[in-house]
């Protein structure tokens, strides 16, 4: 994060387009519109730059602007942005075939999520069989440290690297559940490292249990993480470790063979 922080001072920095990326990034799941107040609480900039901002991106066909409430939504022309990596990653290409065949033996929700500053983020969905799941988007985002690809991902890292982006993750419970006290969250990732798989159980959303597994390049650097999802009407964590993480710590290794020419995208994961 430092790094990122000394690049910002560059000269070749242009801090108008990261404002205006940050707008765009200011719709993100309740926000499905937002007014220029709205975007400049969030954004902590002033209201005569996220004006001019917000201008410019609704010129561009990226923003549209309800002319009775004056309040923005993006347009479907601002998936351009995001589907431009779906469809150009190496990485999805290569773990789709896997996640698939997975899919198909399990019947439950089986996904592919890759770090983004202290988040996983959903870059590949197949959705389970048997009942309508937890409605995910690609793109959406889960913290670290309560999400199974998160601790898989952390327990893939050193601990001086994982103990990092604890140290730089805002700890919040989402449920009844999530476990927020910083020791405790350092022994599960290291239960994970050692037992090769991580599971979360009811941690981010209620009735949700999970388990992921780790994806790693040939020098073992953590790429991104399988994680199967399953509702608690049917299955409980013992029978999810017994019969499904041997399943996903299979599925990660043959991504992990397929991926072992491919590198992290950036030394900050993202």
């Amino acid at each position: 994060m430092t790094t990122a922080t000394n690049e910002k001072e560059s000269p070749l920095f242009i801090t108008s387009f990261a404002k205006g990326l940050m707008l765009l990034s200011s719709f993100r799941g309740e926000y499905s519109s937002l007014s220029l107040v709205d975007m400049a609480e969030i954004t902590g900039m002033n209201k005569s730059t996220v004006q001019r901002l917000a201008f410019t991106l609704e010129t561009l066909g990226y923003f549209a602007k309800d002319p009775q409430t004056r309040r923005y939504r993006l347009t479907p022309k601002s998936l351009e942005i995001g589907t431009g990596y779906l469809q150009t990653s190496e990485l999805v290409e290569r773990a789709n075939p896997y996640l698939h065949e997975l899919n198909g033996t399990t019947g439950e929700s089986c996904n592919l999520l890759e770090p983004c500053e202290t988040d996983m983020i959903y870059v590949s969905r197949f959705g389970g069989h048997k009942q309508i799941s937890v409605p995910i988007a690609l793109g959406q985002r889960l913290p670290m440290y309560c999400s199974s690809a998160g601790r898989a991902f952390l327990a893939a890292l050193s601990p001086p690297a994982s103990d990092a982006i604890l140290a730089q993750s805002k700890l919040q419970a989402f449920t009844h559940k999530t476990e927020i006290d910083p020791q405790a969250l350092r022994a599960v990732i290291q239960e994970a490292r050692a037992a090769g798989y991580a599971t979360s159980n009811e941690q981010y959303y209620i009735g949700d249990i999970a388990v992921a597994a780790p994806i790693v390049n040939a020098q073992g650097d953590p790429l991104a993480a399988v994680n199967v999802a399953v509702p608690f009407s049917r299955w409980t964590l013992d029978s999810v470790i017994e019969q499904l993480a041997p399943q996903v710590v299979n599925t990660a290794r043959a991504i992990s063979n397929a991926a072992r020419s491919l590198h992290p995208l950036t030394d900050q994961y993202c």
